[in-house]
């Protein structure tokens, strides 16, 4: 019997020294900003379809989607870029864009895209920049950076840029070059 008590205070004596040590090195707080910065939604190889009647007009893929809501403006975060499709009814893309990151504003329904920023319109011009913004409410397009729009006819060349999404109506505010890609006979 002696021995079966002496086990028995060995092995409560164990779980009372553990249980005093584990409890030593307890975190008191765990301060706001680390909670901030914490996701409150991860999504690995995000995709989502979007469609009118039936057709699609929109396809958008991300390797990470990461959704803040604990910050004071609710966002959306593509830390390893996006790719967006858009198809305007159609069975193939009639425009593309893509950037290495991305963020989406909740509130101030605007984008911000960065980092090897490619945008092609229906009709094949292509605009490249490092930092591009769109506020959807303006339905515009803008930047301070440097940019590149290439057509089939020239490349034109410059700093500062706005036009609508469709790259219809562009203008850009410094032009730097503006290279003729036919010639002229």
């Amino acid at each position: 019997m002696i021995k079966k008590i002496s086990g028995w205070l060995i092995l409560t004596s164990v779980l009372l020294i553990v249980l005093t040590v584990s409890c030593e090195n307890k975190i008191d707080f765990i301060p706001k900003s680390d909670f901030l910065s914490i996701p409150s939604l991860t999504v690995h190889n995000f995709k989502t379809v979007y469609s009118d009647s039936g057709k699609i007009q929109l396809i958008m893929t991300s390797p990470l989607l990461e959704q803040f809501d604990n910050a004071d403006a609710k966002y959306y975060e593509f830390r390893n870029g996006i790719k967006v499709d858009f198809y305007n009814g159609e069975k193939n893309p009639t425009a593309k864009a893509s950037s290495k990151y991305a963020k989406y504003f909740n509130k101030e329904n605007r984008w911000e895209l960065k980092d090897s920023v490619v945008i092609i319109n229906e009709t094949g011009d292509k605009l490249e920049t490092e930092v591009l913004y769109w506020d959807q409410q303006k339905d515009l397009i803008y930047t301070d950076r440097f940019v590149r729009i290439t057509n089939q006819d020239q490349i034109i060349m410059g700093t500062g840029f706005e036009s609508d999404p469709r790259l219809e109506r562009r203008r850009i505010k410094k032009v730097s070059a503006t290279i003729y890609l036919k010639d002229e006979k």
